[in-house]
């Protein structure tokens, strides 16, 4: 018998080490306010009005800034444009204090963020996760083996770290919410 139960060991350990590791859940938020945001470069279209030469852009070369990285599916969509023009109107307005960085993001191309840009007169740089570093980092991929985030956004406070995450986000009245917040940072 106890041949047997050594046997019936050993097949469940080539078993257990045959099933391929488990891949991270890329949809369940990884990060949670207190945490530093994740330090990942991104290209993104209009960098130069955040950062001046650079091919890249992260959380680190904005440190000593509040930052508002608001992501969404796609560029040029209904809801992604009401969105980003939502914030487009707040900062023509001049309503976001002076400390406050404000950066779109998705997993479209820098060309595609361009475009988005000009058709829709954007005035924030926007990040082009193409290979889905942050977004995956940070949890917010919207389905298993998708190529789209969530939309979600982070407020970064002064040092990097996540002072808020709005998961659940209405695209019309974001823009004014994520403001009054912001506003009451220090």
């Amino acid at each position: 018998m106890s041949r047997f139960a050594t046997k019936i060991v050993a097949a469940a350990i080539v078993c257990l080490m045959a099933v391929p590791a488990m891949s991270a859940d890329d949809t369940t938020l990884k990060v949670k306010v207190g945490d530093q945001f994740p330090d990942v470069p991104l290209a993104a279209a209009q960098i130069d009005k955040v950062k001046k030469d650079a091919k890249t852009v992260s959380i680190a070369d904005l440190k000593g800034k509040t930052v508002v990285v608001f992501f969404y599916p796609k560029a040029l969509t209904p809801g992604c444009t009401v969105e980003s023009c939502g914030f487009r109107d707040l900062m023509k307005e001049n309503k976001l204090p002076e400390n406050v960085v404000l950066l779109g993001a998705s997993g479209d191309t820098v060309a595609k963020q361009q475009e988005f840009i000009d058709k829709e007169k954007l005035p924030m740089p926007l990040l082009a996760d193409t290979d889905l570093k942050l977004i995956k980092e940070l949890g917010v991929l919207g389905k298993a083996g998708g190529t789209t985030p969530k939309r979600i956004t982070f407020v970064v406070d002064k040092a990097g770290k996540i002072a808020k995450i709005y998961e659940k986000v209405t695209p019309k009245d974001h823009p004014q919410e994520v403001l009054e917040f912001v506003k009451t940072l220090k």
